[in-house]
C-alpha cells in the first residue's frame, strides 16, 4: 500500500511534459513521426525506447570509445623500427 501525500497527483500512463522544446525541434519530429507513419507522442516513445535500450557505456574508458569511433574508417599498419641494443649508461665522476 503506498501513502501519499494529501497535495500529490499521480500520472496516469506514466506522462512526461516536455517543456521548452525548440519550434525547429518540434517540426522535425512531427516530420519524423509522419514519416514513420506515428503520432508524434508514439515517435517519442520509440526515440526514448530506443535511446534507453542500449546498456549504458563506461565514460571514462577513453581507448573503447576511441576505438569505435574510428573503426568504421578502417585501421593502418605501422612498420616499427628495429630496436637497437639500448647503450652503456654514461660514467660520472670517474
Amino acid at each position: 500500500m503506498r501513502i501519499l501525500a494529501p497535495n500529490a497527483k499521480l500520472a496516469s500512463g506514466g506522462a512526461v511534459i516536455v517543456r521548452g522544446l525548440a519550434p525547429e525541434l518540434k517540426a522535425r519530429l512531427r516530420v519524423r513521426a509522419a514519416h514513420n507513419g506515428r503520432s508524434m507522442a508514439a515517435e517519442v516513445r520509440a526515440i526514448l525506447e530506443t535511446a534507453l535500450a542500449a546498456p549504458e557505456e563506461a565514460t571514462n574508458d577513453f581507448t573503447a570509445f576511441a576505438q569505435r569511433l574510428f573503426a568504421p574508417l578502417g585501421g593502418i599498419e605501422l612498420e616499427l623500427p628495429s630496436r637497437e641494443p639500448a647503450r652503456d649508461p654514461p660514467e660520472f665522476g670517474a
